[in-house]
């Protein structure tokens, strides 16, 4: 059973979008009002996305059409992620072959970042994201990078991304086929690691105890939550979707009355 006196205490809301607030167009039942209510007792809220194909402005324009009034401040996505895991492990400066989508690549390339499509440049690091805009090229390039021994960042593990008619392969599934074909693996940023929580947090100046992470999937999101010792919950399509979580090592509760790896 959900503890309610716990819940009323949080005061920052961690939300997930793929699956957890829409599907595709279709914005679930009851999301809008449980954004209006957060704001009514004073909380606040931000929504974090491994889906690293589209930047916030995309998302403001996508909720608002949704009937969700939102500005970009309210987002934080794995490229945010990976921006200031750039800048914190001292590799601001390094050249970047990124493995995405254009929106994907405007966001590091308007924070200073130095990105390049030539894979015979003295690239650094090879940077995997959600790319719906990927060709057999990229792979060869990556691929190519990767055999060179560039360094190997992921926004993402996510295997699949929902859509209205079932899934597509996600940036997870890439980089299982970039490790078949290289035997290498990335560092994963976003999602289920801590940082994008972390973020947050830091941002809106709360504590973990006054945190909850609301989101879908056991392996990203909730797993995310627990490893950055936040209260957390699953939604209900969690339930249908059936995936194994992973070990969660911490030890705050979660929030899942409808998620039976809970």
């Amino acid at each position: 059973m959900p503890d309610f006196a716990r819940l009323r205490a949080k005061r920052l809301f961690l939300l997930d979008l793929d699956g957890t607030l829409y599907l595709d167009e279709r914005l679930f039942d009851g999301a809008a009002d449980f954004l209006r209510a957060i704001r009514s007792r004073g909380g606040t809220y931000r929504f974090l996305t491994n889906n690293s194909s589209r930047g916030a402005e995309s998302y403001v324009e996508k909720l608002r059409r949704l009937g969700v009034e939102a500005e970009t401040s309210d987002f934080l996505t794995s490229v945010d992620a990976l921006i200031a895991h750039l800048h914190a492990q001292g590799m601001a400066e390094k050249l970047l072959y990124v493995c995405g989508t254009q929106s994907m690549k405007r966001q590091p390339t308007q924070a200073g970042l130095r990105l390049t499509d030539d894979r015979d440049a003295a690239v650094d690091a090879l940077v995997m994201g959600f790319d719906t805009e990927l060709t057999f090229q990229k792979l060869e390039d990556a691929c190519i990078l990767l055999n060179r021994g560039a360094d190997y960042l992921a926004t993402n593990p996510d295997w699949v991304c929902p859509t209205a008619y079932g899934f597509v392969p996600d940036c997870g599934s890439v980089c299982e086929m970039l490790w078949r074909a290289t035997s290498r693996r990335p560092i994963v940023i976003g999602k289920p690691e801590p940082l994008m929580p972390q973020l947050a947090m830091l941002e809106a100046g709360v504590s973990a105890q006054e945190t909850l992470l609301v989101g879908d999937r056991i392996y990203t999101d909730i797993a995310s939550g627990a490893n950055a010792g936040i209260d957390r919950c699953s939604s209900s399509l969690a339930r249908r979707r059936k995936k194994t979580s992973p070990p969660l090592t911490r030890s705050r509760r979660s929030f899942c009355r409808t998620s039976p790896h809970c």
